[in-house]
């Protein structure tokens, strides 16, 4: 075998990995790290009489590694080193390295989470972040944690977040660093011309690279299948010298070996998609031609499923496609877009923009109810996490509690999203199975057919040839299911999709306008035939602010919905606030999430709804609590908890919102008007809520009134503490006359903010530093006010002066 990077830090990958159960490799492109490194680790004594899995994040770079591995053994793939990945697989009972993809790891670590016989796991390529990878090794470091510390776990890519993979897998982890072997590359521009096809703005740089003498074998590398077809198509016909071929994931791995074999006799054209960004080496290839677009899958609210979608590459992927053009010479890179379109640098982490369905099914069917229990490179987003589990509920996937129900268990076995597994495990009781696998073959598809399902379903039954792509996804499901595409009836459409889209089954509220079951208002077009039906089921959703557009729904009926949800459609009391009546009004109401099937008033309310109902349009309403009294007690609160800590209590808005149960509950009884709240003496109830040395404290560290040099009490203004502004205290500027100190609270730890004020009670002076006022600025306030206010004293010397609160005669 040839001299490869890696090589050389072969002895210390296998030193660290025995010395430590974990281990990061970042290792350039064109290092051999995918090849290399596992048939060495093979040879470790920590491997004997076990396996080792190598986890790749696409089915072509799987076949291909195992294939370039079994040749370095001689080999046929299926024996030593073999392959799995759905629908397809390679291995034997002497297989002792398995190249899988993603989702195989993890029906193999929820199958056996012991993972017996594996001695180690390999993230290859683990830069891309995809769900699927980082669940994978969250689970896996798990497993290593809790049961098999003896389980090596290896990380690597070339482009590696080292210091967050460190935080994870502990900063002992040893860190090896191989640089790769590149040669220089030159990139030029070729941006698509206006009115230019994409496949013809490749063609023609595919003839430039032709014409150069440098030039050996060409990769382009395209976003998807159809466009490697018109590619192909179009190089046929203008260059019938030249034999171009196809390099994707849904060819054979005989395919796949006979595009990338190597000929002599011409040079030779491989069009790929991404795939060929990071598998194993191509032999020949020095020059690359990037469409700079990737396919890769995105959440769309508007389906509620994730799918392909074509976006700009961004720029650590585009450094990587380029750099495969100087793996073995110097090459050339030719970019289909304009050198100043900016790219971002770094693919995100998918499960930061995923719908997080499968997520929380997976970690239910591992026995974890919150992601905060496993170890994450990137943790799951809070809200994206609570909407997946609020939909598995409504999915009937997960109980109230949160555990798999016996439904989830069953929706486990398909490799689908949690909305398509509900459909087809559910499909049986409408005897619609083989109408499930094509509905859902169709909606797991990249193929934008939300506007009519029904029609796009009877072309691909009717001529399946026409759509090789769904026809093999679907009777795969068929196989799976044991049934078969023959005359299958469209009738139950509308009730399967219901069972998959319960949140989106909707009620009209108007011609057009229709209220769902998630709670939210979706509109549709009154020409639209579907626009006068009672009940329908959104299948597309474009999400607005106010409104959400549907772009997509099948006909509905009550008798259909009562027949699929009939345990949920049960009769339940409800006490609501009716602003047009003014008061709180009881019903009996049959619902579905926020449709409302049935109803007839209550007369007689129950004290428990009527202050339920309270306390939730309290919530909605907090203005009605919000009295000065009660404000003037939050400011005072607020100011304590800033200055002198947390052992005094939360009395910020929100927090009171949230506590109303404590504090405020108790004097409900009786009461089913919003008029009678306001007349309750709020801030008496809050304040009787501390305890009785509290209290004291409290009226000592922040009291209501501050004695003044004229005698008198006046009020302070803890209002302005809720801006985290401090306290007021307003007075006539005489009754403040030789006040050299200004006055504080909370242990003298906040300096009140003085207001002086002129006869009128207009503000003279704003201050917090009294000395400074009466030195430099009460001459100029003496001079403007005394003529103004002539029966009011005046003195030269405030310090000396008797303060008084009246006038000079008085």
């Amino acid at each position: 075998m040839s001299f490869l990077p890696i090589d050389e830090h072969l002895e210390a990958i296998q030193a660290g990995l025995n010395g430590h159960n974990r281990l990061i490799l970042m290792a350039q492109p064109g290092a051999g790290k995918t090849t290399r490194v596992p048939l060495a680790l093979l040879k470790s004594d920590w491997v004997a009489g076990q396996k080792l899995l190598l986890l790749e994040p696409r089915r072509v770079a799987a076949r291909l590694a195992a294939s370039f591995m079994a040749e370095q053994l001689g080999e046929p793939v299926g024996h030593t080193v073999g392959y799995r990945m759905r629908g397809d697989s390679c291995a034997g009972k002497h297989t002792r390295l398995e190249v899988i993809t993603q989702g195989v790891l993890l029906r193999m670590l929820q199958e056996d989470p012991l993972l017996e016989g594996v001695a180690g796991i390999i993230f290859d390529e683990f830069h891309e972040r995809s769900l699927e990878a980082d669940v994978g090794l969250a689970f896996a470091l798990d497993v290593q944690t809790s049961v098999r510390d003896d389980l090596r776990l290896v990380v690597m890519s070339a482009t590696l977040d080292i210091k967050a993979l460190a935080q994870v897998l502990g900063s002992k982890t040893p860190v090896v660093v191989s640089e790769g072997r590149q040669f220089p590359v030159a990139t030029y521009y070729r941006p698509i011309l206006p009115n230019e096809a994409d496949e013809l703005a490749a063609l023609r740089v595919i003839q430039e690279a032709l014409g150069e003498e440098t030039t050996q074998d060409i990769l382009v590398i395209l976003p998807g299948i159809a466009e490697i077809e018109r590619l192909i198509q179009a190089v046929c016909k203008a260059l019938p010298e030249v034999a171009p071929r196809a390099l994707h994931g849904r060819m054979t791995l005989a395919e796949q070996r006979a595009a990338l074999a190597a000929d002599t006799s011409q040079r030779r054209i491989i069009v790929s998609t991404a795939i060929a960004e990071s598998s194993v080496t191509v032999d020949g290839v020095n020059v690359i031609i990037d469409a700079g677009l990737e396919r890769v899958p995105v959440f769309q609210p508007r389906t509620g499923l994730t799918r392909l979608t074509t976006r700009r590459v961004n720029r650590a992927s585009a450094d990587q496609r380029r750099g495969r053009a100087g793996r073995q010479r110097p090459g050339t890179c030719f970019r289909l877009w304009s050198q100043e379109q900016p790219l971002i640098a770094y693919r995100e982490p998918e499960i930061q923009q995923a719908d997080l369905s499968g997520v929380v099914l997976e970690l239910a069917r591992w026995g974890v109810d919150s992601p905060d229990k496993l170890h994450w490179i990137t943790p799951p987003p809070h809200g994206a996490w609570q909407s997946a589990k609020a939909l598995l509920v409504q999915l009937g996937i997960l109980d109230n509690q949160h555990k798999l129900t016996r439904l989830g268990h069953k929706c486990a076995r398909w490799p689908l999203e949690p909305r398509m597994a509900v459909m087809l495990e559910r499909a049986e009781e409408l005897q619609a199975v083989p109408l499930a696998c094509a509905v859902a073959a169709l909606l797991e598809s990249r193929e934008n057919t939300e506007r009519s399902l029904l029609k796009a379903l009877s072309q691909r039954l009717a001529t399946p040839r026409q759509f090789p792509s769904w026809s093999r996804d679907a009777n795969r499901l068929a196989r799976y299911a044991g049934v078969t595409l023959k005359q299958v009836d469209l009738t139950p459409l509308g009730k399967l999709l219901a069972l998959a889209y319960p949140d989106r089954i909707g009620q009209q509220i108007s011609p057009g306008r229709f209220q769902l079951a998630s709670g939210k208002t979706a509109v549709m077009s009154l020409n639209d035939p579907l626009a006068h039906q009672p009940f329908l089921v959104a299948i597309g959703l474009q999400s607005a602010s106010s409104e959400a557009k549907i772009f997509g729904a099948e006909p509905l009926t009550l008798e259909v919905l009562t027949l699929l949800y009939a345990r949920r459609l049960q009769w339940q009391s409800r006490v609501t606030w009716s602003d047009e009546l003014g008061k709180l009004v009881g019903e009996k109401v049959q619902a579905f999430g926020a449709l409302t099937i049935a109803r007839h008033p209550i007369i007689t309310l129950p004290q428990e709804a009527v202050i339920k109902a309270l306390l939730s349009t309290i919530r909605q309403r907090p203005t009605l609590l919000i009295s000065h009294q009660l404000q003037q007690l939050q400011g005072r609160m607020i100011l304590l908890r800033e200055t002198l800590g947390t052992q005094w209590p939360d009395w910020s808005t929100p927090a009171l919102m949230n506590s109303l149960e404590v504090w405020l509950e108790p004097y409900l009884a009786d009461i089913t008007r919003l008029a009678q709240v306001e007349k309750l003496p709020l801030h008496r109830y809050l304040f009787n809520t501390l305890p009785w040395e509290q209290q004291n404290e409290m009226e000592r560290l922040a009291p209501q009134t501050q004695l003044v040099p004229s005698g008198k009490q006046i009020a302070l203004d803890y209002i302005p503490c809720l801006e985290q502004r401090p306290p007021v205290l307003a007075l006539k500027l005489q009754e403040a006359f030789g006040w050299l100190d200004t006055p504080a609270v909370a242990e003298g730890r906040t300096a009140l903010m003085v207001h002086l004020l002129s006869p009128a009670r207009r503000p003279l002076q704003v201050t917090q530093d009294l000395r400074s006022f009466w030195l430099n600025g009460y001459p100029q306030v003496r001079k403007e006010m005394r003529g103004r206010y002539p029966k009011h004293p005046w003195p030269e010397d405030p310090l000396t002066a008797v303060a008084t609160a009246f006038t000079k005669k008085r």
